[in-house]
């Protein structure tokens, strides 16, 4: 039995893992035109973003990302300003990145740096959207029904689920958004904001679980 999470039970990191690898579309990485790093309240996202430009894989980077209940305190100046500044400090050269300072979702979060690119001369076939690791399956559903005609390849930081949970240092909160990108994986399709993503019935019961659980603070009203 697992005795080293405080708040969560053994059956709930167990479904949380389920939940957290399903979220996750292992995709095999290769150099594409450009990429996205997708504001949150996971500095990673910035640090993923800059050890692919140092490996090559491409070389005009956007950064995009307002600001959101989860993330005004911490990065006051806007998501993407602060990612940007960190990328920086971690060797991308300021003119490598492009700046998206004002989405305020995942759709927005899409359709604004397309438009940022088109501005700025970029018109990718092939797009690599840098996320949170519980956040790939969402954002390539998303990207894909609005930016349909694209290849999207999806990345984040290569951490074990135990590791990704000390590093944000409250297990709740994980757990919530795991359920919460997995809600909106279900019923976006439904309202026309993403494509369709098969559920297993394992991860779907996982799902139900934790809901019943408790952990249901970034659910939307469904």
């Amino acid at each position: 039995m697992r005795n080293d999470h405080q708040g969560i039970t053994e059956d709930q990191w167990h479904q949380a893992k389920l939940i957290w690898d399903y979220h996750q579309m292992q995709h095999k990485l290769r150099p594409v035109d450009v990429a996205i790093g997708l504001g949150s309240h996971d500095l990673g996202v910035a640090t993923r973003s800059a050890e692919l430009y140092r490996a090559g894989l491409f070389q005009t980077l956007v950064f995009t990302g307002g600001n959101s209940p989860t993330t005004a305190k911490v990065f006051p100046r806007g998501e993407a300003i602060h990612f940007r500044e960190h990328a920086i400090g971690l060797g991308v050269p300021a003119d490598a990145i492009l700046l998206e300072p004002h989405a305020a979702n995942t759709g927005e979060n899409i359709t604004l740096s397309r438009e940022v690119l088109a501005a700025s001369g970029f018109h990718p076939a092939t797009v690599l959207l840098v996320s949170k690791p519980y956040m790939e399956r969402r954002s390539f559903a998303t990207a894909r029904k609005l930016w349909p005609d694209i290849e999207f390849l999806c990345a984040s930081e290569p951490l074990e689920f135990d590791d990704y949970l000390k590093s944000i240092g409250d297990e709740k909160l994980v757990l919530d958004m795991l359920a919460g990108d997995l809600q909106r994986v279900i019923e976006y399709p439904k309202l026309g904001f993403a494509i369709e993503q098969e559920v297993p019935e394992d991860v779907h019961a996982a799902y139900e679980s934790l809901i019943r659980s408790g952990f249901t603070s970034r659910l939307i009203a469904s």
